[in-house]
């Protein structure tokens, strides 16, 4: 898992004060540039006294698995979630859903080619509605 890898050399501020993660994915070499979020920072920060140098702690894809499970429980959510599932849905619904461009998926999940990402894309509604919106704008 990429994440158990990340140190803090891979926290990169850029000149406008955003945070980046920059590093290459560990299974396809391909560099990957992903801004952080402000819940992705507070967890980071919320670690940062470690010894190591690790931004997070190193815990086994088992112990990533437990602990979606207990997610699912406390959320009342009836899937079995994994690692793979949350990696799923962080393309589908976190950014596809929310009009992320698939270019940009694709660069943050490390895929070396758009055809790997384009799996993830589903043609949703809402989206549709809202480029259209975009365009019947224009026409107005």
């Amino acid at each position: 898992m990429d994440v158990q890898n990340l140190t803090k050399d891979h926290l990169i501020k850029d000149s406008e004060d955003s945070f980046w993660i920059k590093t290459n994915r560990a299974k396809t070499n391909i560099k990957s540039n992903v801004p952080v979020l402000p819940s992705v920072k507070r967890i980071i920060d919320k670690y940062s006294h470690l010894d190591e140098n690790r931004l997070l702690p190193k815990i086994s894809n088992q112990k990533v698995n437990e602990y979606l499970k207990e997610i699912a429980d406390l959320c009342q959510i009836n899937k079995k979630l994994t690692h793979y599932v949350a990696r799923h849905t962080f393309a589908t619904t976190v950014t596809l859903g929310n009009g992320v461009a698939i270019e940009n998926v694709s660069s943050m999940m490390g895929h070396t080619t758009i055809s790997m990402t384009q799996h993830y894309a589903k043609v949703m509604d809402s989206n549709v509605k809202n480029d259209m919106d975009k365009l019947r704008k224009k026409f107005i």
